[in-house]
């Protein structure tokens, strides 16, 4: 016989189903994450939020690493952190990845190789480059991190901006999620013009440190402090690849430490 208060099963199962999606939409929006972090941020218990990642990891939605340390290790072990696998990724977005590729693959081989492709992928940023360069040109120069990062927060790439960990002076853009994902590790033009063009459009060097198509948890850009006004618009368009030669594309993918 069913307790007093005790809801039908059915209606439970529901709602372990939805605080669950809330744990992984979580870890999407905000990165690998620790239990610490997600019961704060979900209010939940600790033990309850275990649990919930238990099945999550069960399920091959979530997998447990060990935190990343950018800078001088502390003592003691590093925390454990739970980051989206491939297939929770899959899971909030429906995307045409196959297609995509195949469409890309030929046209590096009937088109001219990786040079169409690099070409195609600035392309394809120049196209998108307007309301990002509204945002950003919108605000003084110490928070156009910040506006960038609302700018491909509204996109779907769940973006942040921060302050650099010690001794670096300037800024961390992370975009926790990443709609080609899939596409960009097999084409890696496509981050290496998105860098290019962080680099034209905030107006500094910048370098790409980590990105999720080379299996790191988060997508980081480092933005120096020091920086300038973005050029004119048009310039995304004919220009920025040539303005940029030194944007750091040989290191759009991983982190060189």
């Amino acid at each position: 016989m069913k307790n007093v208060g005790e809801a039908p099963q059915e209606e439970l199962a529901t709602g372990e189903r939805s605080t669950r999606n809330r744990v992984a939409r979580s870890i999407l929006d905000h990165g690998p994450s620790t239990v610490a972090e997600l019961a704060g941020r979900l209010g939940l218990t600790q033990a309850a939020v275990r649990r919930h990642l238990d099945a999550l990891v069960a399920d091959d939605v979530v997998e447990a690493r060990e935190q990343r340390v950018y800078g001088a290790r502390t003592r003691g072990r590093p925390a454990k952190v739970f980051a989206l696998t491939d297939c929770g990724r899959d899971a909030f977005d429906q995307s045409y990845d196959k297609l995509a590729a195949d469409a890309l693959r030929w046209i590096a081989e009937r088109e001219g190789g990786e040079q169409a492709i690099a070409a195609f992928a600035r392309a394809r940023i120049a196209a998108q480059s307007g309301a990002y360069r509204k945002a950003v040109e919108s605000v003084p120069a110490e928070q156009r991190a910040e506006a960038l990062a609302k700018a491909l927060s509204r996109d779907g790439y769940a973006a942040t901006a921060r302050s650099a960990p010690h001794p670096q002076q300037g800024e961390q853009l992370c975009q926790h999620h990443c709609p080609v994902a899939h596409v960009a590790e097999q084409f890696p033009q496509l981050c290496e013009a998105e860098t290019e063009f962080f680099a034209e459009l905030l107006g500094t060097h910048v370098q790409r440190l980590a990105t999720i198509a080379h299996g790191d948890g988060v997508c980081t850009t480092f933005i120096p402090k020091t920086s300038h006004a973005p050029p004119p618009a048009r310039a995304t368009q004919n220009t920025a690849h040539a303005k940029t030669a030194n944007a750091s594309a040989s290191t759009a993918g991983r982190n060189p430490a």
